[in-house]
């Protein structure tokens, strides 16, 4: 697939929350840049401050704990079409709390955060995109999220996950999935033998 197809890629994204400009997406597409990253590959370490927003073309990246005794939890899955990054480090310019990692080869947009910030402050419809950006992915979902950890069981939680990305389980190791849903690789052999059984 070409670059300008990915770019036609993030412009959908950006146009399914906000109307963009021709003008306006010109000044995205001055700001952008691609890469690529080899599976297991680092691309935002823990205590790193983050530089860019990630806009996923190709590709698996997961974002991880470690706490103090060494334990590693998934944090977030992100595919296709996703936005990757930390949020909280470029906004306030610390470090992340958590590392990012490619799960298989993968290829990004980045879009340089400083610069980005800049054309929102400049440009009423890029600001009204990332408005609604935000409330979606960090009210909306962040909430529908944590109500679900807490209502659903892990059955339904792996059934939507599925329904959102059917080869997930084709693409992504099990032990990252289980972390993905709060739950052991074991349980989650459980709950597919039981959808199988089922269907």
């Amino acid at each position: 697939m070409t670059k300008e197809k990915y770019i036609s890629e993030l412009k959908l994204k950006f146009e399914s929350y906000a109307p963009i400009s021709d003008e306006s997406w010109s000044l995205i597409e001055s700001i952008l840049t691609f890469q690529k990253l080899e599976k297991d590959e680092i691309l935002l370490r823990n205590g790193q401050i983050a530089k860019n927003i990630h806009f996923i073309c190709v590709g698996a990246l997961r974002a991880f704990v470690t706490d103090y005794n060494g334990n590693i939890y998934n944090k977030n899955i992100f595919l296709e079409t996703d936005f990757a990054g930390s949020t909280v480090s470029y906004l306030l310019n610390t470090a992340s709390n958590f590392t990012l990692e490619a799960l298989e080869k993968t290829i990004l947009i980045n879009l340089n955060y400083k610069k980005y910030r800049q054309l929102i402050e400049e440009n009423i419809d890029l600001k009204n995109f990332y408005i609604s950006y935000l409330e979606n992915n960090w009210v909306i979902e962040k909430e529908q999220r944590e109500v679900s950890l807490v209502m659903e069981n892990a059955t339904e939680r792996y059934i939507k996950l599925l329904q959102k990305h059917p080869n997930i389980d084709q693409r992504i190791q099990k032990l990252h999935i289980a972390s993905h849903l709060g739950i052991t690789p074991t349980q989650l052999s459980r709950i597919r033998k039981n959808i199988k059984k089922d269907s």
